[in-house]
């Protein structure tokens, strides 16, 4: 709790507040790009592009690209209104710190009315370039990212991302239901992935960060629970996510191309949890290796993802072009 008072009066000495401070002086475009968590909005982007694609649908080109960027502004718009809550804690980690508003180049005031614009705004261009229904689903998204998440869920439980994760699950429905103007199924089953591997990929990343965890006081599973606890529970995960991905051929929703890159992509998620969970470890299950498993999981994780849904719409272009039947 210190820690937290401390980032306070340091957020305060920032100029948070202050009439004397100009939140653009010493700013640079890069770091109001930065407020949007370029990184992850990318992930968020190309998981409703995929949506969008596999839709029955077809939605026009300039209306698709329309709704392609409402999703991109409004996952940017939660990142900026994150990192404006989040800036106590961000300025007592050691990866965040250098973040634009603990550092002191961008005021919390500015940070905060970029992101509701933002938010505003794409919810507004999701309806007219689409439809409401996609429209309201992206308010959902970006409330339940701002509101359950970072204000309710990310500082009270280690639960946080299993809970929290259902945020970054709604882009492919939102994908889904701009160009359908409705919910069902199969959009469904692409969230439930989503979900399922939230918790693996950022409790393998809690586990190499959970000195940054425990300093700022977010209770991340590792530092609640302890680390052997958290690799059990990445194996767990791991074993329901990997059944769930071969729904969509199950469902008929999805041929032998993606069930064959699904089991491959799979298994080898599997092998990453299962380095994890044998990793040289002391009693208390830290890793004697840096974490050196847990951050080759990290990485395969993004990479699995962005495979997992690359394959299903290459797949979905293949179908309505012909070329591959279902």
């Amino acid at each position: 709790m210190a820690n937290l008072a401390d980032a306070g009066a340091r957020a305060k000495a920032l100029g948070e507040g202050d009439e004397r401070f100009d939140p653009l002086v010493g700013s640079l475009p890069g770091d109001w790009l930065t407020l949007l968590k370029p990184r992850v909005m990318t992930l968020v982007v190309f998981t409703a592009l995929v949506g969008l694609i596999v839709a029955p649908v077809p939605m026009d080109p300039v209306l698709g690209f329309a709704a392609i960027l409402a999703i991109t502004i409004g996952a940017g718009a939660s990142g900026a209104i994150n990192m404006w809550y989040d800036r106590d804690i961000d300025a007592v980690m050691r990866r965040t710190a250098t973040r634009p508003i603990p550092a002191g180049r961008i005021s919390a005031d500015a940070a905060l009315g970029y992101g509701i614009t933002l938010a505003v705004f794409s919810v507004l261009l999701m309806g007219l370039a689409s439809n409401w229904v996609a429209a309201g689903i992206l308010a959902l998204s970006i409330g339940f990212y701002v509101f359950v998440y970072t204000m309710w869920l990310k500082r009270r439980t280690p639960q946080n991302i299993v809970i929290g994760g259902a945020a970054g699950a709604f882009p492919p429905v939102i994908g889904w239901a701009a160009a359908t103007g409705s919910v069902e199924a199969a959009p469904l089953v692409l969230f439930a992935i989503i979900f399922f591997w939230t918790p693996p990929h950022f409790w393998a990343l809690s586990l190499f960060a959970h000195a940054d965890y425990a300093r700022a006081g977010v209770p991340m599973l590792p530092v609640v629970a302890g680390a052997r606890e958290t690799r059990r529970q990445v194996m767990i995960y791991t074993l329901l996510l990997v059944p769930l991905t071969l729904v969509p051929v199950a469902m008929g929703f999805a041929s032998w191309l993606y069930g064959a890159a699904a089991l491959l992509l799979g298994l080898n998620f599997l092998r990453h949890a299962r380095a994890v969970l044998g990793e040289v470890q002391d009693e208390a299950g830290v890793s004697l290796v840096k974490d050196a498993a847990a951050k080759a999981m990290f990485r395969f994780s993004i990479t699995y993802l962005f495979a997992l849904f690359g394959v299903l719409a290459i797949e979905r272009i293949l179908v309505n072009a012909a070329i591959l039947p279902i």
